[in-house]
């Protein structure tokens, strides 16, 4: 049997050089010659059970230019360097072992021992109070920048912000040093081990007890080292989840989509951004064999971030969002409606008629009725919305929605979840300026909103995820029950512009948000 290697190759004509072997050291850097443009990290050999290999590249001041990960089915990364950066003297590939034992006949308990010791390590670094400079990426998250707040002046249904996030390059100018840390409250619960704070992320129910953590980023504007995690609801417990999935998994990515056919029991993953990457592709994760699957689609969809994703009788309806446009034009939104049809893999831009929402990002989609589409906020920069859309799916019409009661402020980058048949949640957000903490319940029946004033959702956060799901106590009952009765909202991660972001995951009752409302 051979033995199991990590190698890199510096350059198109360098040799392997071997960085890890079974038993050696578990973390590793090498130099890269300055000259070099590529860099390809791949491992040989059989693999341990549940190990991963992280690996970074750094600039001179240890601050990563782009990371990765290495694992039983994903054996091969690299990296070129664009047109328009400079690899610095200095720079530096940074290998390391997470997760298990190199050598394939250690003790299994012993590598899921020493799994955990890592991810519980991972976990604290990742959260612990860090001073770095913040690398300008395309879109700055709610924590990268802290800036004292300049006038706003408000028009209809929007307002005018500071360029503080960007849709794309323009971001980079408001790099600034950031602090980082994991916070918690008494109202809110966390686990010893479990995901690093993050922003950016999904987090996508699959049954009753069960939802599936992917991506986001977090301290130091890294994209988190431990990507995919499952939280049982339950006892609101994590176990990571990369390594439990065969198959290509999505590489690293911020501002993707995921969504859950509950008749074929997948998880759909489109787009997002990574650095100066933009994705337009489809992963596909089979939660009953537990196997990860590309897309080979066909159609045509440009590459997207920060837009909306709603499955609606098998098919996803993506609209929106932010794409790349080339240098030195700044990066734009969309108002496009776009459709993928997973039984016949292709894309297609269906006719829509009637008065359709602005081009803009970050905004909400909830699914009402199994008969429209509610589209609220977003922004397209420098301007952020609090304006009410409605996508009737059986005309395929848009219209303005008017609204009643005290609406929520513009915002981008909030939190949404369905409560009820008539009832919509919106939490929380980015408005150009701060974190917001506020809720709003949204009632279809009589196009009001109403505000609440909750003490588990007062810690402002943007960028986080917002699920509903069974609640414990309720498993299986269903006398007299409303459609709401015996559920539980969970809210996870977010930033607070602050320098914080959250790892903690904060449950409240279902019914007594209808209540309130």
């Amino acid at each position: 049997m051979d033995e199991f290697g990590v190698y890199a190759i510096f350059g198109v004509n360098g040799p392997p050089q071997r960085l890890l072997r079974a038993e050696g050291s578990c973390r590793v850097s090498a130099a890269v010659p300055p000259s070099v443009r590529q860099v390809v990290l791949f491992s040989s050999g059989p693999w341990g059970e549940r190990i991963c290999v992280n690996a970074e590249l750094n600039d001179a001041d240890q601050i990563p230019i782009t990371i990765g990960k290495l694992t039983p089915y994903n054996k091969c990364l690299s990296w070129e360097q664009w047109e328009e950066e400079t690899w610095t003297d200095g720079v530096t590939l940074n290998v390391s072992l997470e997760g298990g034992n190199l050598n394939p006949t250690a003790p299994l308990a012993d590598r899921e021992l020493s799994g955990k010791r890592k991810r519980e390590q991972s976990t604290e670094e990742d959260g612990g109070d860090r001073m770095s400079e913040a690398r300008g990426e395309e879109n700055i998250c709610p924590n990268g920048v802290k800036e004292k707040a300049t006038p706003v002046r408000k028009g209809k249904g929007q307002v005018k912000s500071q360029k503080l996030f960007g849709n794309g390059a323009d971001a980079s100018k408001n790099a600034a040093r950031t602090k980082s840390r994991q916070a918690k409250t008494p109202t809110q619960t966390s686990s010893l081990v479990g995901p690093s704070g993050r922003w950016g992320q999904t987090l996508c129910p699959i049954d009753a007890q069960t939802a599936i953590l992917i991506g986001g980023q977090g301290a130091r504007m890294q994209f988190c080292k431990d990507p995919m995690w499952k939280l049982c609801t339950e006892d609101l417990s994590w176990v990571a989840a990369e390594t439990l999935a065969e198959g290509p998994t999505p590489e690293a990515r911020i501002g993707h989509s995921a969504v859950f056919d509950p008749d074929s029991k997948r998880i759909f993953v489109f787009g997002g951004s990574k650095n100066k990457k933009w994705f337009n592709d489809v992963h596909i994760l089979d939660t009953q064999s537990w196997r990860w699957t590309m897309v080979e689609a066909q159609g045509k969809v440009p590459p997207l971030a920060y837009h909306s994703c709603s499955m609606f009788r098998g098919e996803l309806f993506v609209l929106g969002g932010v794409f790349p446009r080339p240098n030195p034009e700044p990066d734009g939104c969309s108002d496009s409606l776009y459709i993928f049809d997973p039984h016949l893999s292709i894309w297609y831009q269906p006719i829509v008629t009637g008065d359709k929402p602005s081009p803009r990002s970050g905004h909400s989609a909830c699914v009402m009725q199994e008969r429209y589409i509610y589209v609220f906020g977003g922004w397209d920069t420098p301007v952020c919305y609090n304006d009410m859309y409605m996508l009737d799916l059986g005309l395929m019409e848009f219209s303005v929605v008017k609204t009643s009661g005290k609406a929520p402020s513009p915002r981008s980058w909030h939190g949404s979840a369905v409560l009820s048949e008539t009832k919509f949640l919106i939490h929380g957000g980015y408005n150009g300026n701060n974190a917001l903490s506020d809720t709003f319940i949204f009632d279809i029946d009589t196009n009001s909103w109403t505000e609440l004033k909750l003490a588990q959702l007062s810690t402002p956060r943007a960028g986080h995820s917002i699920v509903t799901m069974e609640t414990p106590d309720h498993h299986g009952y269903s006398e007299d029950s409303s459609v709401s009765a015996g559920r539980t909202l969970l809210v996870f991660g977010g930033g607070d512009n602050e320098g914080t972001f959250f790892s903690d995951v904060t449950s409240v009752s279902v019914e007594d948000l209808l209540a309130a409302a």
